[in-house]
């Protein structure tokens, strides 16, 4: 749990120490999304099934929208994600591609 917030936060040690802490949960947390996505593969059947469009599509919006409830630009979070997911989807494409060969 943080420490401070960031208007009691008194010097720029302060700052960065909560910085760091969020960056640990963050990473956490991507971890285990990263589960999820590793266990997503196993359950599909080939490469093509990596990409699909719709769901991209819902996941930013969806992203946005908590964006804007958390007062966070809505273009930034969109832009982590599409990041993140791209790198996701060529993961799942990488072990799928390695599936469908044996």
């Amino acid at each position: 749990m943080k420490e401070r917030k960031p208007q009691d936060c008194e010097s720029m040690a302060h700052v960065r120490g909560e910085i760091d802490q969020l960056d640990e949960q963050l990473i956490d947390l991507i971890a285990e999304r990263f589960g999820y996505v590793d266990r997503a593969w196993q359950l599909k059947d080939n490469p093509d099934e990596a990409a699909v469009p719709w769901r991209i599509n819902e996941v930013i919006e969806k992203v946005r929208t908590r964006a804007e409830e958390r007062d966070v630009p809505p273009q930034l979070a969109e832009a982590l994600w599409r990041q993140m997911m791209g790198w996701f989807i060529e993961y799942e494409m990488e072990k799928l591609q390695k599936k469908s060969e044996k």
